[in-house]
């Protein structure tokens, strides 16, 4: 199979130990493409760093809603500068986080401004929404990026109006978690043209491997649920969500390892 993860953070304090050993080794258990997800002017940077080394790493650029008390006032200006970078395919990792205590309208200011940012640069983002469905929903609308929602969350109803805006369903190994009712329904609805598949690693690791550092190598799990909600083989679940995630982020050579 051709796996492309197509959210992962290997600049994670995680990998320290092993990281670019173990970004050697993926190809050999197929995975051709990975797109490293940025949450901080210094993970963004490390994410090119990735992107430079290894031909089937790519790189987003972007402040995580968690990280937006901490940022400088000239993060936004870095991050801009930083996407200059043929490694860098698109704005991310960006949007709301209402689980933690992280002032709304501090997140929404920056959600706005990475939005007008990739949209001026052209770029697809990658958007994070966790507990904000609603109002996710209303900037996504009202900005009208291209780009994915990862780690989808939300409802069938809430899924069906992203993908009026064109963009793409992102899915980690939670749909293989038990206590993941939605996910068959929102799969069985969602176009083959508009899934991806991803890791969110270190997290997210699927069943029956829940619990440990999640790495792309893992992702034939999360393939078989994908394909089994969705009535396709793992196969072709790899075949189509790596299609996609090339489509989405305009990479249309097939990488192999330095």
């Amino acid at each position: 199979m051709e796996i492309f993860d197509s959210h992962a953070h290997y600049d994670d304090e995680a990998f320290d130990v092993d990281r670019e050993e173990l970004l050697r080794r993926l190809p050999s258990a197929g995975i051709t493409g990975i797109l490293n997800a940025g949450v901080t002017v210094s993970s963004s940077k490390e994410c090119i760093r990735l992107a430079e080394k290894f031909d089937f790493c790519h790189a987003a650029v972007g402040i995580h809603p968690e990280d937006v008390m901490e940022a400088q006032p000239n993060d936004l200006e870095t991050i801009k500068e930083l996407a200059a970078s043929c490694s860098v395919v698109a704005i991310g990792e960006i949007g709301l986080d209402y689980h933690w205590d992280v002032p709304h309208d501090i997140q929404k200011q920056f959600f706005a401004k990475q939005l007008e940012l990739a949209n001026a640069l052209h770029l697809p983002v990658i958007v994070h929404d966790r507990d904000a469905h609603a109002d996710t929903l209303a900037m996504l609308q009202k900005y009208h990026p291209c780009g994915v929602v990862h780690s989808y969350s939300g409802s069938v109803e809430t899924a069906r109006e992203l993908l009026k805006l064109g963009l793409y369903l992102g899915f980690t190994g939670a749909v293989t978690f038990k206590n993941n009712k939605k996910a068959r329904g929102i799969l069985e609805m969602v176009p083959h043209d508009r899934v991806l598949c991803e890791t969110d690693c270190p997290y997210m690791a699927p069943e029956p491997v829940r619990g440990r550092r999640s790495d792309s190598s893992m992702l034939p799990h999360t393939l078989a649920r994908i394909g089994e909600f969705m009535g396709i083989s793992v196969e072709e679940a790899a075949r189509i969500t790596a299609c996609n995630a090339r489509t989405l982020f305009s990479i249309n050579k097939r990488e192999m390892p330095k």
